[in-house]
């Protein structure tokens, strides 16, 4: 006695089966019903796989994270503007997320230093920003931007679970390093989570070379000051060096200069 299979499956060999497009499968499977109340272990198989596939279908899509670090004044906003403008064209849901702290600009927009700006939530951590804007309008998004995404110390999980278990592109920017060099927040930690990583640069405000690195121009040693071009700029390695050298050696005269004489320094 031929199998089921054999009868009514479209000819090929056995292992051409694992081959089998999902529109197929779904056509065979009522027809094993229908001829028989015996079901053979091949279509057993073929209806586990018909299920595993219609629900990836159905029930899942597949996130993604994209950082985007650099110094400050290297065009990091910019590129996180023109990225959702991008898919927001493409038809996709979008919004961006900001730090409460970075009010240079006001707390309703996301603005460049060019002056490009897009409205925003602006949030102190990222773990209230599915009940903030309702659990509804979250679903629907398809892609969260965050800028200034140092400031987050939730940075890490929100990223993991929105990609991985909520199926959401994630478009991160933020400063990978602070003044002193050191990774700066949780920008790092996400790295091994990403699908893409993008470096930018700025022009060394002395020399106008590359510039890969945030010199703060004031005596202020707290790591988190929200400030421009007053307190911080770019600069190169050597001016990076030189900068420091600079400050480090002035702070040790006003230290060892009494008040009185400090204005003929």
């Amino acid at each position: 006695m031929r199998s089921l299979v054999s009868l009514f499956a479209p000819p090929c060999s056995p292992s051409s089966y694992f081959h089998l497009k999902s529109s197929q499968i779904s056509h065979l499977l009522p027809v094993y019903a229908s001829k028989s109340d015996y079901i053979a272990p091949s279509s057993l198989r073929l209806r586990a796989l018909q299920t595993s596939t219609s629900g990836e279908n159905e029930g899942s899509r597949a996130g993604a994270i994209h950082v985007i670090i650099g110094p400050m004044f290297a065009g990091k906003t910019t590129a996180l503007l023109r990225r959702m403008k991008e898919e927001s064209c493409n038809g996709r849901d979008v919004t961006i997320v900001k730090s409460n702290q970075d009010d240079r600009y006001g707390l309703d927009c996301v603005v460049s230093h060019g002056g490009v700006k897009m409205a925003c939530w602006a949030l102190s951590n990222l773990s209230s920003f599915a009940s903030k804007i309702g659990a509804d309008a979250y679903g629907k998004l398809d892609v969260i931007g965050i800028d200034e995404a140092q400031f987050f110390e939730d940075l890490y999980e929100f990223c993991r679970d929105a990609a991985d278990h909520h199926g959401k592109t994630v478009v991160v920017a933020g400063l990978d390093g602070d003044y002193l060099r050191r990774s700066f927040g949780s920008m790092l930690d996400i790295i091994p989570l990403a699908d893409s990583v993008t470096k930018l640069s700025a022009h060394c405000r002395l020399c106008n070379k590359r510039a890969f690195f945030t010199l703060r121009k004031t005596k202020q040693t707290k790591t988190q000051i929200v400030g421009g071009a007053d307190i911080y700029m770019p600069v190169c390695r050597k001016h990076y060096i030189d900068g420091q050298f600079i400050k480090n050696t002035t702070n040790l005269v006003l230290k060892t200069t009494p008040k009185d004489q400090q204005f003929c320094l």
